[in-house]
């Protein structure tokens, strides 16, 4: 039996009574095969789907109360790192990379930190000009006042 016949359970598709052919003209075999395709299925207990939703709720909400508290200069990397490990999440568990190749993962990891750290620095960077905004709109009203 090849591994393209084999299921997560190591089963080949005779075990559960399937012959390895298309049934009724389904080229999917019914449950999303493909005829000479491997087919890992990577099935999760339905508590750690709820916990990794419990902990995404969690951090918005997190994400929501930090907004009223005046952080400064942090407030950009902490708000960037909370997003950060969010996407995290959704990219471990419900893109199921849990399962996928360690470097893939490594490869995901550094991308979204660096996405993170991107948009953080230009966001920071951004600020060093707001007192000129500021002052400009100020000598603007004033002109519009006279």
């Amino acid at each position: 039996m090849t591994a393209a016949t084999m299921d997560h359970t190591g089963h080949g598709h005779d075990a559960h009574g399937h012959d390895g052919h298309a049934h009724h003209g389904d080229a999917h075999h019914g449950h999303g095969h493909y005829p000479g395709v491997p087919s890992y299925s990577h099935i999760m207990p339905l508590w750690i789907l709820f916990a990794v939703f419990a902990s995404l709720i969690a951090l918005t909400a997190l994400t929501v109360a930090l907004s009223g508290v005046a952080l400064g200069t942090a407030e950009i990397f902490v708000s960037m790192g909370i997003a950060t490990i969010k996407a995290l999440l959704v990219a471990v568990y419900f893109m199921h990379m849990r399962h996928d190749k360690p470097l893939n993962v490594l490869i995901c990891t550094f991308s979204l930190v660096f996405v993170a750290l991107f948009i953080g620095l230009l966001l920071f960077d951004s600020m060093e000009y707001y007192p000129n905004i500021a002052a400009r709109t100020y000598v603007e009203m004033l002109d519009k006042a006279k």
